[in-house]
């Protein structure tokens, strides 16, 4: 069953279900769009299903900032209300407020 509606939306602190890292959504994908060779390095016993949304972060754990590409099943909602330090965020968002990074919007 192909599930349409994103669960997570842009701006919002979401953590990962099983590893330690935290992220900011900056871009969402109906269902799979990664490459096969991505997909396949997951091992099989946890290999998410492709027919579901799949979200950009900007993400960050103990050690460093990075983009992660992340199944909507293995993430869930962070309501620490802490902000996320990735060096990347200005580019995209504002200024965290109420638990969110509210959209940049810059005409250029």
């Amino acid at each position: 069953m192909l599930k349409s509606r994103a669960k997570y939306h842009l701006g919002q602190v979401v953590r990962h279900r099983k590893h330690p890292f935290r992220g900011v959504v900056f871009d969402v994908d109906a269902m799979f769009a990664n490459t096969e060779d991505w997909y396949e390095a997951i091992p099989e016993e946890v290999r998410p299903n492709k027919d579901q949304p799949f979200y950009h972060l900007l993400a960050e754990n103990d050690q460093s900032y990075y983009v992660a590409y992340v199944s909507e099943q293995n993430l869930v909602a962070d309501y620490t209300g802490e902000p996320v330090s990735h060096p990347d965020l200005p580019d995209l968002f504002g200024d965290f407020e109420d638990g969110q990074y509210p959209l940049q919007f810059q005409l250029n």
